[in-house]
């Protein structure tokens, strides 16, 4: 039996997201978010939903992000951690709750089979997620795009994923070239690619998540796409036709003036990781760089961004 220490922070529905960012640092073998807003919109849409501790369901007001480290590595990752989520709250813009944190023993074999047996398919149109070690009947429409037991960059229950996978539905065509900016698992690299798209190139600054994404690439048996370790922004080279990137509002505002050096003439940026509020800051800084906005949808307390670039 193999310990890991099981390092739980308490934060907000707006926070989660950035907590997870960095548990997922330290936590190769899985992070995830338990958060009773999320769960009350799955139940309306009639969606399933991951593993969830009924403490969730219980408590309104709880949302918990969970990542696993090694037990020996314990000390000097909660040092780490307490120096990072410290450096977050002076610098993030909304409230991040207490981000306390604590900690506990667990069989790191024991966590991963009882995840792994309460994650169940997730359809998004066309789309299905589904966990790589299950049997899901399919409709004869329905693509799935399937998810190693890796859960530490996204298994796609998050609005914002959803969002995404969505718009693609809509924008994706034979002869596409989409980039797909921080993957992560590669979820929507890979729901491109079964979408038809021409090519798909996959960027992420973790490694971690590069890996993951390869390896799903692996399990869906997909040949037209790539997973590279790089900021896709600092190489001009590589030019599409659809930017996919589901990064938080900040970060996507940072890339507003250079994207459109990886963007071909006519091409579509989807955007998501946007909180509600920070929507309209998102559509600013792009159409100050001279992009058109062609829709936005919200789901929950998130939205997506669709934008058009023509070079003048």
């Amino acid at each position: 039996m193999k310990l890991f220490s099981e390092i739980t922070v308490k934060t907000t529905h707006e926070g989660a997201e950035l907590v997870a960012d960095i548990l997922s640092s330290y936590s190769a073998e899985g992070v995830f978010i338990e958060d009773a807003e999320d769960v009350k919109f799955l139940e309306k849409t009639g969606k399933t939903w991951d593993y969830m501790e009924d403490a969730v369901i219980l408590n309104d007001a709880a949302v918990t992000v969970k990542g696993y480290a090694e037990k020996e590595r314990e000390k000097a990752v909660l040092e780490d951690l307490s120096e990072r989520l410290k450096t977050l709250k002076e610098n993030c813009p909304f409230d991040l709750g207490s981000l306390k944190v604590t900690v506990s023993d667990t069989d790191g074999d024991l966590w991963k089979e009882k995840w792994k047996e309460n994650f169940k398919p997730i359809r998004f149109g066309k789309i299905t997620v589904v966990p790589a070690w299950m049997e899901c009947e399919l409709s004869e429409n329905e693509l799935p795009v399937y998810i190693g037991s890796n859960m530490a960059f996204g298994t796609g229950e998050h609005e914002t994923t959803g969002l995404c996978i969505e718009k693609l539905q809509k924008y994706v065509k034979p002869n596409s070239t989409v980039l797909d900016v921080g993957t992560g698992s590669g979820i929507l690299g890979i729901a491109a690619a079964k979408l038809g798209a021409k090519s798909v190139i996959m960027t992420d600054i973790d490694e971690c998540a590069v890996t993951a994404a390869k390896e799903n690439l692996e399990i869906n048996g997909v040949k037209n796409a790539e997973v590279y370790l790089k900021n896709l922004l600092e190489d001009n080279t590589v030019k599409g036709d659809i930017i996919v990137a589901n990064i938080m509002a900040e970060v996507l505002i940072s890339f507003a003036e250079g994207i459109k050096n990886n963007l071909n003439d006519g091409a579509t940026v989807i955007l998501s990781g946007i909180l509600v509020d920070r929507k309209e800051n998102v559509v600013a800084a792009y159409e100050k760089q001279g992009f058109t906005l062609s829709e936005t949808e919200d789901r929950g307390e998130w939205s997506v961004v669709v934008l058009k670039w023509n070079k003048k």
